[in-house]
């Protein structure tokens, strides 16, 4: 168990350090100007040195990726039942929502803020709409695929379409479920910035970053893209660490042996 858990956990930090040793490996090597690209060290001095500053500005970030996530992920369970139960509507609706996905992102954001104002709601909108649509297919194609001969011995032995789908289909769906929710995740925290950029009339990370950029403040910019992977990256382990909790048959094919006993 021990092994495991260093594993699992020691093999990221080390491609993370990695990481840190060719970026600074490149800069030093190539003799790249810090006004292009700083060394890691200056860029975190960047970050911890104005954390007073940040720190206002990193929460609202983090609540704006977390409202539109699990804004977008019901919305897209929800989409994905009510689709794989009515065939009807899934024929309409799913042309609709490949359609919604074609239109930028960053072309959706400024019609927002003209219907909805300079508020962190088109920035929910924003990151919901990006989130939905992997966790809509995922869930659609989970509860399309299900195992009919369980299906069908379930209905043989008298079980009620609600036991039926809490029993037999939710289970099936969890993991495409979950690839869905992964999805959304990491790409979250890009929506709630392409959502500060558009629609905020005050401080944000965003507008932080785009200021450091225009007066060349070259190791505020890394430093702060940093922080936004940062963001997306314990957003997605966060959904790592539900799925272990919710879906432990992936891991067990049989009980513990103290509940055997």
């Amino acid at each position: 168990m021990t092994r495991k858990i260093l594993r699992n956990v020691g093999v990221p930090i080390l491609s993370f350090v990695l990481l840190l040793l060719v970026w600074q490996w490149i800069v030093v090597g190539f003799h790249v100007a810090s006004y292009i690209a700083p060394r890691p060290r200056q860029a975190f001095l960047a970050v911890t040195q104005n954390w007073s500053a940040l720190w206002p500005l990193i929460l609202g970030t983090i609540r704006e990726t977390v409202y539109g996530f699990f804004v977008g992920a019901a919305l897209g369970l929800s989409l994905g039942v009510i689709m794989a139960k009515v065939p009807v509507l899934q024929r309409i609706v799913y042309p609709v929502l490949v359609l919604s996905q074609a239109v930028p992102i960053i072309a959706l954001a400024a019609p927002l803020v003209l219907i909805l104002g300079f508020s962190v709601t088109p920035k929910v909108v924003i990151v919901a709409w990006i989130v939905f649509f992997p966790v809509t297919v995922n869930v659609l194609d989970g509860l399309t695929h299900v195992d009919k001969d369980l299906l069908n011995l379930a209905r043989v032995y008298g079980a009620s379409r609600w036991r039926t789908f809490i029993h037999i289909e939710i289970p099936a769906t969890a993991t495409p479920l979950f690839s869905g929710l992964k999805i959304g995740a990491t790409y979250a925290v890009t929506g709630a910035i392409i959502g500060e950029l558009a629609a905020s009339d005050g401080a944000s990370l965003a507008l932080y970053q785009e200021h450091a950029n225009a007066n060349l403040n070259t190791a505020a910019v890394y430093g702060t893209t940093m922080v936004m992977t940062a963001i997306g990256i314990t957003w997605f382990l966060l959904v790592v660490g539900v799925e272990v909790f919710a879906t432990p048959w992936q891991r067990r094919t049989v009980a513990r042996r103290w509940r055997r006993r």
